[in-house]
């Protein structure tokens, strides 16, 4: 049997967005920039985890934090060029649940 040789880029690439929440916090920054709580808020993340996958995008280059020295202090968060990039992709993601994933009505997930 031949084996598939995956592109490391490719694999890298797959195994960064399939990290739980982080597409979906890419997918809810696409408006516009945001900050911490509004990020957890919108899509019911724990803070912990919230922290975590900004701090690991932020490495990736996906997004950047902005810090605003006011009083009290603000924290903003932004899409990079690179992170912006992915939007055509979620929004293929977007249209392909559409078509094909039900939703169960009890549990309000697709599992």
């Amino acid at each position: 049997m031949k084996q598939s040789i995956l592109c490391p880029k490719f694999e890298k690439a797959v195994s960064l967005l399939s990290q739980r929440w982080t597409a979906l916090v890419i997918y809810q920054m696409l408006e516009a920039p945001q900050r911490f709580g509004e990020i957890q808020a919108a899509i019911g993340i724990s803070g912990k985890v919230l922290s975590d996958r900004l701090k690991d995008m932020e490495q990736e280059g996906l997004i950047k934090r902005d810090v605003y020295p006011e009083t009290p202090v603000v924290i903003e968060y932004s899409l990079t060029e690179k992170g912006r990039s992915l939007e055509p992709v979620l929004r293929d993601i977007e249209n392909w649940s559409q078509d094909w994933i039900e939703v169960d009505q009890q549990s309000g997930t697709g599992f």
